[in-house]
């Protein structure tokens, strides 16, 4: 056991230092995710509720199925029907049924979702600058570099292994890969 000035805490032991990274990425995602929520409270919308309809302001004026929805989310959501129709209880998005094909419903941002997302804007904007303030530009651009590389292992599009030559033909080049898969 370690003493901290925190309390005491299990001393932390890993078995190689990729371990210790992705438990220590994790943690960060938790860390910033639990912050954006806090952010988030006064306005009684969760981050994930805040996702939904910065999704369906930028597909205005047409508006989004629900499939269409749940694969734009940063997350995936096990029952988006469900967020959707919470959403729509509190009147900050409406859904229509397809004139053509009854099966499909299309969503939309109202009026009041648009405006609880301008009040939100500042808030949402000025997040990343405060949580990611102790990186310099260059670390930042790192960052980001070593995320994507993480997320390309992550969906197995790790980007080595495509740029690899197969059977002596010339490696594909960057422009014409396809871009990374996000949620």
């Amino acid at each position: 056991m370690a003493a901290t000035s925190q309390g005491s805490e299990q001393a932390q032991s890993f078995s190689s230092p990729h371990e210790e990274g992705l438990l220590s990425l994790m943690r960060t995602a938790d860390c910033v995710h639990r912050a954006m929520q806090r952010r988030l409270k006064p306005s009684g919308l969760t981050l994930t509720q805040y996702n939904v309809l910065r999704i369906l302001r930028a597909a205005r004026p047409s508006g989004l199925t629900c499939s269409a929805v749940g694969r734009m989310m940063i997350t995936p959501e096990p029952d988006i029907t469900r967020l959707l129709g919470r959403l729509k209880t509190q009147k900050l998005l409406c859904q229509q049924r397809d004139v053509r094909d009854r099966r499909i419903v299309w969503t939309h941002i109202t009026p009041l979702g648009l405006e609880e997302l301008t009040k939100l804007d500042h808030v949402v904007e000025q997040a990343p600058r405060e949580l990611l303030q102790e990186l310099t530009s260059e670390e930042l651009h790192s960052f980001i570099k070593l995320l994507k590389k993480v997320q390309g292992c992550a969906t197995g599009e790790k980007r080595s292994a495509i740029q690899r030559p197969v059977s002596g033909r010339r490696p594909l080049p960057r422009s014409t890969l396809p871009p990374p898969r996000h949620e």
